[in-house]
C-alpha cells in the first residue's frame, strides 16, 4: 500500500474525492486544483523523494535530469474494473503525443523519451508540460509535479542563463496559491541559505503552503545533528539500492531501521518527524487543510468562469440549422439585417462608421469655403492679365464679360478634381464600412462573408464609375455660365458689396474725404478691376452653394442609395439557389468545435458547481 494511503480513508477520503470529481470532468485547465510541487537544488533527492510519495520510478542521475516540468496524476481505482482488466496502467502526454504505458517500469523511459524531444537530446530545458497519469489501487488521488533542479553554474551545452531560465519556471508554478511547495534540501548543505528555501519564502512568506524536507541523512556532518530538529526528515534509496534492486516497500523498512537505531535521529523518529510514512502523514495533513481553505476561491473560480463561458458561447449563436427551412429563414434573417444597416447609411443614421461620411461630406464644404476666400489673393493679379489680354474695344468702366466668364471658368475647373477625388474617398469609406458590417452581420460563416465582400466590391466599382461620369457632366454643365437675374441680384446683394467697398476705401483716405461717384460710375481702371472682383466673389457665392448641395447628391445616390439597393437585390437573389445557399450557410470548423468546447466546458463547470454545492 502506498505511504499515503495510510492516513487517506480518514482524513483525505472527503476532500480528495472532491478534487478527484472534479479532475474527472476535465476543468483542470479553467480551474486551480490543488497539486504538489517538488523544489530543490540539483542532485538534492527531490525525484526520489517524489518516488517515494508517488510509487512511480522516475528519471534519476547527476546534474539536470528533470528537464520539463513533469505533472504526476494518480487516480486510485478502488474497484475491479480497470482498463484491460489490469491493475495498473499509465498514460504519457506531451505536445501532440498520448501513448499508454502497459508497464510501471518502462515510466522513467518514456518520460526521457518525451524530454529528449520537447527539450533535445543534451541538458536543455523547455517550460512545456509532461504530463503522466497513472490508474492503480495502490496510489492515492493527488496531482504531484516535478521541476528541474536549480543550477548555479553552466555545464558543456547548457546556455549561460540556465539558472535563471529554471528559476523562472520553477516560480511560474509555485506562485499559484494552490500549489504546496515541497522543498527538499540534502542534510549536508545550510538550510536557511538554499535557494528552493528563499524562493518559496517569497511567493508563501507565512509558510503556510511550504513544507521543507531534508534528504541523505548519511551525508550529515557529525556535530550538526541538532540543527535539523523541527524539519521532516527522509532516506529514499539511493543509486546502490537500486542497483541492487531494493523495492519500494523494502526500502520503507530499511528507512524506518535506520532512523530507529540512529543515535542522533532516534528523537526526530519518535516525535513523528522523520521517514517517508511521516512525511506522507504530515503532507495529508497540510494538504487536506489546504483544499478546505481553497475551497472558497474555487467556488469564485467556478462562477467567474460559468460567467465568461456563458458570455463567450452567446457570441458564437447556435450554429446553422439542418432544415431547409429554417436555413433559408435564417438567411433572410441575416441578409435582411446586414443590408438594412447598409441602407441606413443613406438616410445618415449613425450606425457603425457611419458618421464618416458626413465628415467626408464636410471636408467639400469646407474645401469650397477655403477656395472662396483664397480668390482676393488671386483675383487682382488675374484681373489685370485678363483685362489687358480680353479687353476688346470697350471703354475703361465697363466689365468685360469675356474676361469675367473665362475667369469664373478656371474657378469651377478647379474644383473638378477635388470633387471627384472626394467621391473617391467616400466610395472607399462606403466600402470598408459595408465590408465591416458583413464580417459582423455574418459572423461563422465564411463563405457567406466572402461573398457578400465580393458582391460589395462589384457593385461599389459599377456605382463609382457611374457616379463619377455624373460629376464630370455635373461640371461641364457648371462652364454654362448663368444665372436667373433675379437669383443673381437678390441672393448676393450686389449693390450692398458695393457700399461695403465705399465704406472701406472711405476708413482708408479719411474722414474728410469727399466721393465724387460711386464704384459703379468710376472711370477709372481700379474701378473696374473692383466691380470685376465683386462680380466673381458673387458669382462664386451661387456657384459653391449650388456645387455644396449638388455634387453630395450626386455621391449619396450612387454610391450609398444605389450600392446598398442593388447589393440587396444581388444577395436576396441568392436564395434561388438552394445547393448554394447551403454552402454559404456552412460553418466554419474552427467556430463549430469552439462552440462544441465552450458547451462542453459549461457542462462540466456547471458539474462542479454542484458537486462544490453539495459537499
Amino acid at each position: 500500500m502506498n505511504t499515503l494511503n495510510q492516513q487517506y480513508d480518514e482524513k483525505v477520503r472527503p476532500c480528495i474525492d472532491l478534487i478527484d470529481s472534479l479532475r474527472s470532468l476535465g476543468v483542470e485547465k479553467d480551474l486551480a486544483l490543488p497539486a504538489i510541487a517538488v523544489i530543490g537544488d540539483q542532485s538534492s533527492g527531490k525525484s526520489s523523494v517524489l518516488e517515494a510519495l508517488s510509487g512511480v520510478a522516475l528519471p534519476r542521475g547527476s546534474g539536470i535530469v528533470t528537464r520539463c516540468p513533469l505533472e504526476l496524476k494518480m487516480t486510485r481505482k478502488r474497484d475491479e474494473k480497470m482498463r484491460y482488466g489490469k491493475k495498473w496502467y499509465g498514460k504519457i502526454s506531451y505536445q501532440d503525443c498520448e501513448e499508454e504505458i502497459e508497464d510501471p517500469t518502462d515510466v522513467e523511459k518514456k518520460i526521457r523519451e518525451a524530454q529528449n524531444k520537447m527539450a533535445g537530446v543534451g541538458v536543455g530545458i523547455s517550460d512545456d508540460l509532461i504530463s503522466l497519469e497513472i490508474c492503480s489501487p495502490d496510489v492515492p488521488d493527488l496531482t504531484l509535479i516535478d521541476l528541474p533542479g536549480i543550477a548555479r553554474v553552466a555545464v558543456k551545452g547548457q546556455p549561460e542563463n540556465i539558472g535563471d531560465q529554471i528559476k523562472r519556471l520553477i516560480q511560474k508554478f509555485i506562485k499559484r496559491p494552490e500549489t504546496i511547495s515541497l522543498v527538499v534540501v540534502p542534510c549536508n548543505v545550510d538550510i536557511a541559505t538554499t535557494e528552493a528555501l528563499k524562493m518559496a519564502q517569497e511567493v508563501d512568506p507565512d509558510g503556510e503552503r511550504t513544507l521543507v524536507i531534508l534528504t541523505k541523512p548519511d551525508l550529515v556532518d557529525k556535530g550538526t545533528e541538532e540543527t535539523l530538529k523541527g524539519y521532516m526528515i527522509v532516506r529514499c534509496r539511493g543509486q546502490k539500492d537500486i542497483t541492487d534492486k531494493v523495492s519500494l516497500t523494502e526500502a520503507i523498512e530499511r528507512e524506518k531501521a535506520f532512523f530507529n537505531d540512529h543515535v542522533h535521529f532516534q528523537t526526530l523518529y519518535d516525535e513523528g518527524h522523520a521517514t517517508v510514512p511521516k512525511l506522507a502523514e504530515k503532507l495529508t495533513l497540510t494538504l487536506v487543510h489546504h483544499i478546505k481553505r481553497s475551497l472558497p476561491q474555487l467556488e469564485e473560480q467556478i462562477e467567474e468562469k460559468l460567467e465568461q463561458t456563458q458570455a463567450e458561447l452567446e457570441r458564437y449563436g447556435t450554429g446553422p440549422p439542418t432544415d431547409d427551412t429554417e436555413r433559408r429563414a435564417l438567411f433572410i434573417y441575416k441578409v435582411t439585417a446586414f443590408t438594412q444597416d447598409a441602407i441606413s447609411l443613406t438616410t445618415g443614421e449613425e450606425i457603425k462608421c457611419g458618421d464618416q461620411l458626413r465628415r467626408e461630406f464636410g471636408k467639400w464644404n469646407a474645401h469650397l469655403d477655403h477656395s472662396g476666400k483664397n480668390l482676393n489673393k488671386r483675383i487682382e493679379r488675374e484681373v489685370e492679365e485678363y483685362e489687358e489680354k480680353y479687353r476688346g474695344r470697350e471703354l475703361p468702366g465697363f466689365i468685360n464679360y469675356k474676361t469675367f466668364e473665362v475667369m469664373v471658368k478656371e474657378r469651377i475647373k478647379h474644383l473638378e478634381e477635388p470633387a471627384v477625388l472626394r467621391l473617391k474617398d467616400i466610395g472607399d469609406v462606403v466600402r470598408k464600412v459595408f465590408i465591416q458590417l458583413a464580417h459582423s452581420s455574418f459572423i461563422g460563416f465564411p463563405k457567406l462573408i466572402n461573398t457578400a465582400e465580393a458582391r460589395i466590391k462589384s457593385i461599389m466599382q459599377q456605382k463609382e464609375s457611374i457616379a463619377q461620369s455624373m460629376l464630370r457632366t455635373q461640371f461641364k454643365m457648371e462652364l454654362l455660365v448663368s444665372s436667373q437675374d433675379r437669383t443673381y441680384s437678390s441672393c448676393n446683394s450686389l449693390s450692398d458689396r458695393i457700399r461695403e467697398e465705399e465704406e472701406k476705401e472711405d476708413k482708408c483716405k479719411g474722414t474728410n474725404f469727399h466721393k465724387e461717384s460711386s464704384i459703379v460710375h468710376s472711370m477709372d481702371n481700379h474701378a473696374t478691376l473692383q466691380e470685376l472682383m465683386l462680380h466673381i466673389k458673387s458669382y462664386y457665392k451661387i456657384l459653391s452653394q449650388h456645387l455644396a448641395h449638388q455634387i453630395p447628391l450626386v455621391i449619396r445616390y450612387h454610391i450609398l442609395q444605389e450600392s446598398a439597393i442593388q447589393l440587396q437585390s444581388e444577395m436576396l437573389q441568392m436564395l434561388q439557389d438552394k445547393p448554394k445557399l447551403e454552402l454559404l450557410l456552412s460553418e466554419d470548423y474552427d467556430i463549430g468545435r469552439k462552440r462544441e468546447a465552450l458547451q462542453s466546458r459549461l457542462k462540466h463547470l456547471m458539474k462542479a458547481r454542484t458537486y462544490l454545492v453539495e459537499f
